[in-house]
């Protein structure tokens, strides 16, 4: 079994979020925003069956990352993993199985992966985010998230892997086309990161067993691979060689933990 987990992203942003995460013969998604039929296509670009998934791990429930985990969960019977919070908000109908987990629990085994919860403050009814560990790799998920706090800057710390959100670019946003209300969501203590803190965080945990940094959840509106870019070089001289970006449209490349 190999010692290395791996994952991909089926398209990252606001029109639709979803994650394969695997190790071994495990295969987990991580949210899944679109409807389970565009799911399958885009799982048919990397040559895998949606019955060949171990079950699905939910975020939080906005519709970007929920839209499609009813439907997919019960088409190929997958339990769901979820917390209490984001099982409160009924828009997920009736799941095979649902399986309630919460952000202080210690970490748990699926198949070959050892998955830790942990808390992050985003405008949702309980949102947490993942860390997926197998033997000496270690992935960790950070989207969705409006400031960094200490928990999040610890947890964050030993991974080899990160898959993390640049969401927008604070002077875009100011200046683009959102209403100030949705500006002021976005940009809030509960909205989703600038480019200017996930580099801030990046700073903080950079250390040489990071091999990989994919960016996700970049606005379309509020943002450019560009600006994204100019702002991580700054914080960490020389990370473009360990970088890659995701998008809303594109089926990513597999990366390796």
């Amino acid at each position: 079994m190999p010692d290395k987990v791996r994952f991909a992203s089926l398209g990252s942003g606001s029109r639709g979020n979803a994650c394969l995460v695997e190790a071994g013969t495990t295969r987990l998604l991580l949210d899944c925003g679109f409807s389970a039929r565009e799911l399958e296509r885009r799982l048919g670009q990397l040559e895998i069956d949606a019955a060949s998934l171990e079950g699905i791990l939910v975020t939080h429930e906005h519709q970007d990352h929920v839209r499609g985990v009813g439907a997919l969960a019960r088409r190929y019977r997958l339990p769901v993993w979820l917390t209490h919070g984001t099982q409160r908000c009924r828009s997920l109908g009736e799941l095979p199985e649902a399986r309630l987990i919460h952000a202080q629990q210690p970490a748990f085994r699926i198949g070959a992966l050892s998955v830790t919860a942990y808390p992050v403050p985003h405008d949702a009814r309980e949102p947490v985010q993942f860390v997926f560990s197998h033997a000496s790799s270690r992935l960790g998920v950070l989207t969705d998230v409006g400031v960094i706090t200490p928990h999040i800057v610890a947890t964050l710390s030993a991974c080899s892997a990160l898959f993390l959100e640049c969401n927008h670019d604070p002077e875009m946003l100011a200046n683009g086309p959102y209403p100030p209300a949705l500006q002021r969501r976005v940009g809030g203590s509960l909205g989703h990161l600038s480019n200017q803190q996930a580099a801030g965080l990046l700073r903080q945990i950079d250390h040489p067993g990071l091999q990989r940094l994919v960016i996700g959840h970049i606005s379309e509106k509020n943002n450019t691979p560009g600006h994204v870019t100019e702002a991580l070089e700054r914080a960490v001289p020389r990370i473009e060689q360990r970088l890659a970006l995701t998008s809303q449209e594109s089926v990513s490349h597999w990366y390796e933990a």
